[in-house]
C-alpha cells in the first residue's frame, strides 16, 4: 500500500515537474521574440506607463472628493488597467495570431506539450511583464501621488490576478477571429475601448449616472478594477466584493470556454 502510494506520488511529482519546464522553456523562447517584436514590445511595455499621465488631467479632485475618493485612489487602478490592457491583453492577441500564422502552434501540439500548456506559456512573458510594470507604477503612484498602502491588499492582490487571468483568456478569444497580426489590431479594438471607457479605467464608475455605473459594473474588466480601487480606498463593502468577484470568476469562466471552442491553431485562410 505504502509502495503504490510513493510511486503515485513520485510519477504525480515527475508530472508536474516536467510540465512546468516545459512551459518555462516555452516562455523563454517566447520572450526571446518578443524583445525582436519591437511593435509589440513597445506597445506592452511603453505605452502603459505613458497613458496613465495623459488622462491625469481629466480628473477633477473636487468631484472626486465628493464620492470619497482621491486622485491617487483613481489613478493607480486607472494605470493598472492600462497595464492589463495594453501589456497582457493587445500583446498576447498579436503574439497568438503571429503564432498561429507561422505554423509554431501547430508544430508545438505534435510535441508533448498540450494545448494549455502552449497556451499558458506563451503568455507568461507577457504577464510577468504586465506584473512588473504594475509594481513600477505602484511605486511611482506612491512617490508622485502620496498614495499610501492599500487599506484591504487581499481585495487589490485578487483584482490583480483576476484582470491578468481574463485578459490573457481574452486575448486568446480575440486571436480566433483575427485572421493576421494587422487584423488583431482591429479585432481587439472593441474589447479595448469598452474597457477603457465603461470599465472605471478612464473615468471611475462612482463619477457615472447610477444606471449607467450599473450597466458599466457588468463588463469584463470592471470587477477587476473595482477591486482594485477598493483594495486602495478600503470603501468596498464584503457583500460588494463577494459580489464583484462572482462577476469577475463568471466572465472568466466564459472566456476560458470561449477558448476552448473556438481557439484556432492553424492558419485562417
Amino acid at each position: 500500500m505504502s509502495t503504490g502510494t510513493v510511486a503515485e506520488t513520485s510519477t504525480a511529482g515527475r508530472t508536474t515537474v516536467t510540465r512546468a519546464g516545459r512551459m518555462a522553456s516555452l516562455a523563454r523562447a517566447e520572450m526571446t521574440l518578443l524583445g525582436r517584436s519591437k511593435g509589440t514590445l513597445f506597445t506592452a511595455a511603453f505605452i502603459p506607463l505613458v497613458l496613465p499621465v495623459s488622462v491625469r488631467s481629466a480628473f477633477d479632485e473636487s468631484e472626486l472628493k465628493e464620492v470619497g475618493l482621491t486622485v491617487g485612489e483613481v489613478m493607480l487602478p486607472a494605470a493598472f488597467g492600462f497595464s492589463l490592457l495594453f501589456a497582457v491583453y493587445t500583446a498576447l492577441t498579436a503574439t497568438y495570431v503571429a503564432r498561429r500564422e507561422e505554423l509554431v502552434l501547430k508544430r508545438l501540439r505534435t510535441g508533448e506539450l498540450r494545448d494549455e500548456e502552449i497556451l499558458v506559456g506563451a503568455a507568461l512573458p507577457a504577464v510577468f511583464l504586465g506584473l512588473a510594470q504594475c509594481v513600477l507604477l505602484a511605486i511611482g503612484c506612491t512617490v508622485l501621488l502620496d498614495v499610501g498602502m492599500p487599506e484591504a491588499p487581499h481585495l487589490a492582490v485578487v483584482g490583480l490576478l483576476l484582470g491578468i487571468v481574463l485578459c490573457a483568456a481574452a486575448g486568446a478569444v480575440t486571436a480566433s477571429f483575427s485572421r493576421t497580426t494587422e487584423s488583431a489590431q482591429v479585432t481587439s479594438l472593441p474589447f479595448l475601448f469598452l474597457s477603457l471607457l465603461g470599465s472605471g479605467v478612464s473615468v471611475p464608475l462612482e463619477l457615472m449616472p447610477d444606471r449607467l455605473a450599473s450597466i458599466c459594473e457588468l463588463l469584463p474588466l470592471s470587477p477587476a478594477i473595482t477591486l482594485l480601487r477598493g483594495g486602495w480606498s478600503g470603501n468596498l463593502s464584503a457583500y460588494d466584493a463577494l459580489g464583484t468577484v462572482a462577476t469577475a470568476v463568471a466572465w472568466t469562466v466564459l472566456a476560458v470556454f470561449a477558448v476552448r471552442r473556438w481557439f484556432r491553431w492553424e492558419p485562417r485562410r
